[in-house]
């Protein structure tokens, strides 16, 4: 009880002496870290740190949008790389700079709270379904959730922030923004299993607690090993006239149509308040021009029946299922999501559009445009609960550049379907532990043993990363290197075979190799990220409650965290499109009730 007590009042009491110590001094910032060597020993590694220089107490640099909200434009571009005396190491396509190795720094303390200017509200008619945010679990060892590999919560969100807009915490889901970073995880040693990497770091806002890592890596495949059958279903409605969703769309299109190969086939169905049948191109081969010409000819006209336009979909799909039925076979809707005909529920326009054929699916897939008037719940119930992806474009070369031929075949291939995970933790090591996101991936550990249609399909190639809150029994006092936390088992069925499979692997109280700073960078983006859309996601989204423990202190000492990390990471897009993002979040956060406490883990 005592430890619970220290580990809660730490923080209130640093938040006060920093606050004492800021209105006498300017403070200095803190230097940024290198990546750490491993512990002796677990309690050393989560004994709370001495503290360190607070960094500035300055608002975050985000500029004021005018009134209405500013054109699109894009995050800054990176920052100089700091100089280095190490030589760059590259981990895939990423270059990593790494500094000569430093002290590590400790964790800011409390920065002082500046909000920043309003930010335009979230566009009007935007529709986004929130979660409960996952409880601290205490005397439970199982966690079991579906696999998970989209990312466009993420997108949305970066598309909302270059545009002026305050983001909607209801649109973010975590493991979306966890899984939008390449981490550079190692290939599986055989092509019929996953490489499951898993290592724990310090927890970004709690000395006395652990972060653990959990990812699973599928392997590539050969992209030509089988034909495709794809049904495009467009979104002809009066709404898609808003901005440039048509030519998102058709462009789209275009590039799939252009990216598939000889021995495939694509059919084409329009959709307004009904079918537009005189568009509509039962399956042929790709080069027809009939298929371009059904494409060039998409316009917004009349209401958005998207059931009816699935409907048409699948009965041309389930056609050319059973003319070649050797084929993968893709439905991909591209549409703003918003229905207002027929069935306008996910589940009953997939109960309308079913498909009852297990052993070779038909694979929804659903492609968003637009901000505002945009259904984001709608769109990605249908993909998950239709046995394929979401994403979502935001302009024509995002449209182009995604389905590029390698990108598209490369989203093509499934190497694992009906994927799911169960962790167990070692409850005489781990006290309590939470899931970060996955709210609405988390099933029952009864069905972990079932081939259900909902978990997910894993792409050849793709990974899928989970971070876990941990606070270890005794604070892990006495615990070797390399304890054993828990086990992990991730389950599977073979798309070609309908085989099923399973997998295993010991989760350990593993630290990133103190030699490879670039493995310690991405572990810790990867940590920030998760906590910083956790965080936002939660109430109360205004600053109050208990010292120390409001949502935009949080966030700004996550900012300081990955500012610190531009000498190893800054030569990343993907690094830089957060710390903007991530800036933008902590000035623009959206003023709601608070309720009681700040809703965070102690």
């Amino acid at each position: 009880m005592l430890n619970k007590i220290r580990k809660f009042a730490y923080p209130i009491i640093a938040a006060a002496l920093i606050g004492a110590m800021a209105a006498c001094s300017q403070a200095q910032p803190a230097p940024a870290p290198a990546a750490p060597q491993q512990p002796a020993s677990a309690a050393q590694a989560i004994a709370p740190q001495q503290p360190a220089p607070a960094a500035p107490a300055v608002a975050p640099q985000v500029a004021a949008p005018a009134p209405a909200p500013a054109p699109m434009q894009a995050a800054p571009a990176a920052p100089a790389a700091l100089p280095t005396t190490a030589p760059a190491q590259t981990m895939d396509s990423f270059t990593i700079t790494v500094p000569t190795p430093a002290p590590q720094a400790a964790p800011p303390a409390a920065p002082a709270a500046h909000p920043g200017p309003g930010a335009p509200p979230p566009p009007p008619t935007t529709t986004f379904k929130g979660h409960e945010r996952t409880g601290i679990m205490s005397g439970d060892s199982v966690s079991t959730f579906s696999l998970d590999t989209d990312r466009t919560s993420y997108q949305l969100a970066l598309n909302w922030a270059r545009a002026g807009y305050e983001i909607d915490p209801d649109s973010v889901r975590a493991e979306e923004w966890i899984n939008a970073f390449n981490y550079g995880y190692a290939q599986p040693s055989r092509d019929d299993s996953f490489a499951i990497h898993t290592d724990v770091i310090n927890h970004p806002l709690n000395a006395g607690m652990l972060m653990a890592r959990i990812a699973f890596q599928a392997p590539e495949a050969d992209y030509d090993s089988a034909p495709l059958n794809v049904t495009l279903v467009l979104d002809a409605s009066g709404s898609m006239s808003e901005g440039n969703r048509v030519d998102i769309a058709r462009a789209a299109a275009e590039s799939i149509r252009a990216g598939l190969r000889r021995g495939d086939t694509i059919g084409v169905v329009h959709f307004t308040d009904d079918v537009v049948h005189d568009l509509t191109v039962r399956h042929t081969r790709p080069d027809d021009r009939d298929v371009s010409n059904s494409i060039n000819k998409l316009r917004p006209r009349g209401a958005t029946n998207v059931q009816a336009g699935l409907d048409r979909g699948v009965e041309l799909a389930q056609q050319a299922r059973y003319d070649r039925p050797d084929a993968y076979n893709y439905i991909i809707l591209m549409s703003d999501g918003v229905a207002n005909v027929d069935a306008t529920n996910p589940f009953a326009i997939l109960e309308s559009a079913g498909d009852d054929n297990d052993a070779n699916p038909l694979r929804l897939i659903t492609i968003g445009v637009g901000i505002g008037n945009y259904n984001d719940h709608l769109l990605e119930q249908l993909a998950q609960h239709g046995n394929g992806w979401y994403r979502y474009l935001n302009d024509v070369g995002n449209a182009r550049a995604t389905f590029t031929r390698e990108n598209w075949l490369a989203l093509s291939v499934p190497f694992a379907d009906q994927t799911r995970a169960q962790i167990t933790w070692n409850l005489d090591v781990v006290e309590t532990w939470r899931i970060l996101g996955y709210e609405n991936r988390i099933t029952d550990e009864r069905n972990f043993t079932q081939a259900r249609k909902e978990f997910a399909e894993i792409p050849a190639g793709a990974a899928t990363t989970v971070f876990y809150e941990l606070d270890l029994v005794n604070e892990g006092r006495n615990l070797q290197p390399n304890a054993k936390l828990g086990d992990v088992e991730v389950r599977w069925v073979t798309p070609e075979t309908g085989d099923s499979n399973r997998q295993h692997a010991p989760i350990t109280m593993r630290y990133p190799d103190g030699v490879n700073a670039g493995e310690y960078a991405f572990l810790k983006l990867g940590a920030l990220v998760a906590m910083a859309s956790d965080r936002y996601a939660s109430p109360p989204h205004a600053d109050g409650g208990l010292p120390g423990y409001s949502v935009r202190h949080d966030l700004e000492t996550l900012k300081w965290g990955v500012d610190s990390l531009q000498g190893q990471l800054g030569n990343l897009t993907a690094y830089n499109d957060f710390a903007f993002l991530l800036g933008h979040m902590t000035a623009h956060l959206p003023v709601r009730a608070s309720g009681a406490g700040s809703g965070y883990s102690r």
